[in-house]
């Protein structure tokens, strides 16, 4: 048990530290172009911050375990709304704005819809879904761009925003190195996380969709919370649910479509790729469910309040304590051998 803690607190680790370069080399290559609408900072942040959740779904598909791959994902944008998103209106009541709503919520809540649908029509996931997904995503951020950019020419000093960390000092070939070196570090952190979530499920004998619908969804989204809390502390609160949009956007189209694209892995004859039943019956019905209660509040009074803030946090408790009625299983299937990087 001790070396399974150890190695689940070796990957935060990792990935926190990583997380970190990756969002201040990507930090420091922004800055360097003039003029960065608020929402597109917010997106490339949110992207580098969903970096844990790519290595983690990755590494999960690729040795077979669907459970962990989509748990995880799953997972993380409820934990992203529902907790994260109601500590940040603790700290500070979070304005939003049509802009936001327009270009971000609801496109958020299309494509969570989307996911719903596939997760119905598709238990068995073809390649052809992922790679959809990819393209959804891709041309959501050309969108994004084209949009911010007539926006910026038309009111630049009101919609530019400097990054959250002081990452412009670097050269850019040395955060593009950061970069790099960090994404490395991803991989190994992945690893060890991934490992230490497997072994939990066999000693505490729960299911690999338990595991990755908690302690591994909210290990991964540690990045979320620490750039979305020191946003809302620097009284950039439209900035901090940018972060959090973009990063949950990112998680349903680009890991999801990438993870499901990988998982035809040599092990797929092991385990067939499948969504576990658990996912289309409760799971995403929850995030679809919570995904239009923030489009909801964001739009009624143009904010979120304190209040909000703690029905979130209450509806996130309901919702672990109805998981943990369900989580018992026969002792989780482990392919640690299998591990991609091992030795």
């Amino acid at each position: 048990m001790l070396f399974v803690l150890l190695s689940l607190g070796g990957g935060l680790v990792f990935l926190t530290l990583a997380m970190a370069g990756l969002v201040h080399g990507a930090q420091g290559i922004t800055h360097n172009r003039r003029g960065v609408h608020l929402l597109l900072s917010g997106m490339f942040v949110g992207l580098g911050t969903s970096m844990p959740e790519l290595a983690v779904s990755l590494q999960a598909a690729w040795v077979g375990n669907q459970a962990i791959a989509v748990g995880n994902v799953i997972g993380s944008n409820i934990f992203n709304l529902m907790v994260i998103l109601g500590l940040t209106a603790l700290v500070r009541k979070i304005k939003t704005n049509p802009t936001t709503w327009q270009q971000q919520a609801l496109p958020l809540l299309f494509f969570t819809g989307l996911l719903a649908v596939a997760v119905a029509l598709f238990p068995h996931p073809p390649r052809w879904l992922g790679g959809l997904g990819v393209l959804l995503w891709a041309a959501y951020g050309g969108w994004l761009y084209y949009a911010t950019r007539t926006q910026l020419r038309q009111a630049p000093a009101a919609l530019a925003t400097p990054p959250l960390a002081n990452g412009a000092n670097l050269p850019l070939w040395a955060n593009l190195g950061l970069v790099g070196g960090s994404m490395l570090a991803l991989v190994f952190g992945a690893k060890l996380l991934i490992d230490a979530a497997l072994s939990l499920a066999q000693l505490w004998n729960v299911s690999d969709s338990f595991i990755g619908l908690t302690i591994v969804a909210a290990s991964t989204s540690l990045p979320e919370l620490f750039a979305s809390a020191m946003a809302a502390w620097r009284k950039q609160p439209a900035l901090a649910v940018g972060v959090l949009l973009g990063a949950n956007i990112f998680n349903l189209l680009g890991v999801l479509g990438l993870s499901t694209l990988v998982f035809p892995a040599p092990f797929s004859a092991v385990i067939p790729a499948q969504f576990p039943a658990q996912f289309a019956t409760t799971d995403v019905w929850v995030l679809l469910a919570t995904t239009a209660a923030f489009v909801l509040c964001a739009r009624v009074g143009w904010r979120l309040s304190r209040v909000e803030g703690v029905l979130f946090l209450a509806a996130y408790a309901l919702y672990v304590t109805y998981l943990l009625q369900y989580a018992s299983a026969p002792a989780a299937t482990t392919l640690l051998a299998n591990m991609p990087f091992v030795g």
